[in-house]
């Protein structure tokens, strides 16, 4: 049998009559990366808002390695190992790189703030840029540095909604590439809700396909490209 690292059982988001989400069921493996597709409005990121609390269960439960977090709400589960990046990002625009990561790395109580800060800055390679102020990064080092806020603490999922938006085709296919390596260097699993079906693709183990709330599809990435349904649905007849 397998551990999941995270399960999302009989998930339903339901607002009077209106069902977001209907009995959407997830999992994922240790350092597994699982790309969530969709049309825009199927249910993606109100299923991430579930599974870390800012959205409230109408049914099912939420499950981090093995306890039931249902009832906890976004900072116990983020100091539980359950981490999420929006598709905004949330960087200090007036504060030095290293300093609002080390920042972050102490209010989740990491025992070496510091060491912690520096780790993640080189294996995102913004450890040059660690005096300079977010504002005067390129928009690819604010997106890396919004992943690097992401990992302090050495969270065991990552769930990250649209992290290419906004990016050249380069920086898109560089932050993939990091997000990768991180996967498995780390053993951090990434719940990844995109809309670049080249980065979707190219690095996700699994991908979920979401449409009016539910799941159509999910498998390995070539089992999901060839689904009929998907093909009709979402990547168009002759995708």
């Amino acid at each position: 049998m397998t551990d999941y690292v995270l399960q999302a059982e009989d998930v339903a988001i339901h607002y009077g009559g209106v069902k977001a989400v209907d009995g959407v069921g997830l999992t994922l493996e240790r350092g597994q990366i699982r790309g969530l597709i969709g049309p825009n409005g199927a249910g993606k990121s109100t299923v991430i808002d579930a599974i870390t609390g800012r959205t409230r269960l109408t049914r099912g439960r939420v499950m981090l390695r093995g306890e039931d977090v249902s009832a906890l709400d976004v900072v116990q589960r983020r100091r539980r190992g359950l981490s999420r990046s929006f598709q905004r990002t949330s960087v200090f625009a007036q504060m030095p790189v290293r300093r609002q990561v080390e920042l972050a790395a102490y209010e989740m109580g990491v025992a070496d703030p510091g060491a912690d800060a520096d780790d993640i800055l080189r294996e995102l390679t913004l450890d040059r840029f660690a005096e300079v102020v977010a504002a005067d990064l390129g928009y690819g080092e604010q997106r890396r540095l919004d992943l690097a806020l992401g990992l302090v603490g050495s969270p065991s999922v990552l769930l990250l909604d649209e992290p290419m938006a906004g990016l050249s085709v380069k920086e898109s296919h560089d932050l993939a590439l990091h997000l990768k390596a991180l996967a498995q260097r780390r053993e951090v699993s990434v719940l990844l809700v995109e809309h670049d079906m080249d980065v979707v693709f190219g690095i996700s183990d699994v991908i979920t396909v979401f449409e009016l709330g539910r799941v159509i599809a999910s498998g390995e990435p070539a089992a999901v490209r060839a689904n009929p349904r998907v093909r009709e649905a979402y990547l168009g007849s002759t995708a």
